[in-house]
Parts: C-alpha cells; structure tokens; sequence
C-alpha cells in the first residue's frame, strides 16, 4: 500500500483518517499520505458503493463503521449492506449513534449482535463509545473517542495488561485561531457531558460564544479534539502515543483542503 507523503496530517504523527460521506468524497482520500481510511456510518443510503471501498482498499487499509443493531449491518437480521463489503476492506464494529438508528433499532440488544458479528469479523475495530466493558470483554481493536480521561486510561489498560491494540478517534483542527477552534468542534465539544453542563441552555456553540460559555467550549475543544499549531498537535499525538495509544484517527473537521 502506498500513498502520497507530506500532508498536515502525516506531519503530525497521524497516520489514519475518518471519512463522513456526507461531508467529503471519500475517493479524495488518495490525496492523503495516510495508511488508513475509516468511512463512517451515516445512515443506510451514505454507505459507499462496493467498488469505490475496492479502489480505496488497493491504496489503504480501509474500514467501514458498522452499527451492530441497524439494518443492513444486523447480523441477527438484515445484514445485505455487511454482506456487500470487498472482503479486502475491514470493519469498525459499534453500537451506533442513536442519531442514524431508528426507534426499533435503538431497541435491538448490543451484546450479542456485537459478539456475532465479531465472530464473523476478520480482524474488526470495536468501538467502545457507551459500551465500554463489553467492547473489552469481545476484545480486538479497542476503538475509543478521544477524552480529558483516554490518556489515563489506556496507562491503566496497559498497566493492568491489556495488550489489544488501542485506536482513538479524534477531530482535528490544526489552527491556533480560537474562532476556528469554534466553528469547527464547538458544537462537537458541546455534546459531551461535562461541557455541557457548563454552557447555559442558549449560549451559542461556535464563535459566537462569550465570557464563561466561550471559555468552557475552547477548553472542551481541547479535551474531546487534536487543535493547535502544528507543534501543539504532535506533542498531543506523541503523548498519547506513549500512553499506549496504537494508532490515532483523525476526523479532519474542517474538511480536506487545510490537511492537503
């Protein structure tokens, strides 16, 4: 596998990438000197063709998200979108967002779809978004979003002698512009708990923002993303790197172009 060498992202240490098909054509992932390629789950109609993941798997180690409990993707049920997947091109298996499950979906029991279809897997990612010690006990590539808490606990991880490998996803912003920071994963930072439960209900969540509400997102950026200058950005990604951290995935939130 080979790619093009020299981009923002490969400069700082981040070697794989997350892909929203409704955000970006995936096919431009060739422009990136990444190893991998990661296309996330948005819903049943924004899932790749088959051959676009073949391209892409001839350049990359491609993998897609799959939501254990949506049709298309159930291996207790309806799995005619799993089983459509090159088999040169790997999977990300989750929960799913409840955001792109419907109310029968969100339903469906975790465990045992989770267990099945890493069972059927070859080598799967397994998110631990919400699911955290089930992902651990299926075992694989533990896939975790980036947090004020990752570093702190893959040493314990480590520590007590896990030796899966460890991936963490992560949106990247390499600007050290805070209005940029804003707009790009104010709104991100401010679905996490404990960001949230510091902005008043009708504080703004992008640039807008001011005084403490303003102060308490850009903290959060910081906590839940990779930002900064490219200087800042490397020394977050070799920290975590020496915390056990195996590979870092980053989701370029301000699309393709600043990371070319």
């Amino acid at each position: 596998m080979t790619a093009l060498t020299g981009t923002a992202l490969s400069n700082v240490g981040i070697d794989a990438v997350a892909l929203k098909p409704t955000e970006v054509d995936i096919e431009r992932a060739h422009d990136l000197a990444v190893e991998t390629v990661t296309v996330d789950y948005e819903g049943q109609a924004t899932v790749p063709d088959p051959e676009v993941l073949r391209d892409l798997s001839d350049a990359f180690d491609v993998r897609v998200t799959a939501p254990v409990r949506a049709d298309g993707f159930d291996p207790h049920g309806d799995d005619h979108l799993r089983a459509l997947l090159p088999e040169s091109v790997g999977e990300v298996l989750v929960a799913g967002h409840p955001a792109y499950l419907d109310e029968d979906e969100q339903r469906r029991a975790v465990a045992p779809r989770l267990s099945a279809a890493a069972e059927a897997a070859t080598d799967p990612w397994v998110g631990t978004e919400s699911i955290e010690r089930l992902a651990l006990a299926v075992g694989h590539t533990q896939y975790e979003l980036l947090g004020p808490n990752t570093v702190p606990a893959v040493r314990a991880l480590r520590a007590a002698g896990v030796t899966e490998s460890i991936a963490v996803y992560a949106p990247v912003v390499l600007s050290t512009n805070d209005d940029t920071i804003l707009d790009a994963v104010g709104e991100y930072a401010a679905r996490r708990q404990r960001v949230r439960d510091r902005l008043p209900e009708e504080a703004p969540r992008d640039s807008a923002a001011t005084g403490e509400a303003r102060a308490a997102l850009l903290r959060g950026c910081r906590a839940y993303a990779l930002v900064g200058g490219a200087e800042d950005v490397t020394e977050q990604v070799s920290e975590l790197e020496t915390a056990g951290v195996d590979q870092i995935v980053g989701y370029p939130a301000r699309g393709l172009d600043p990371l070319l």
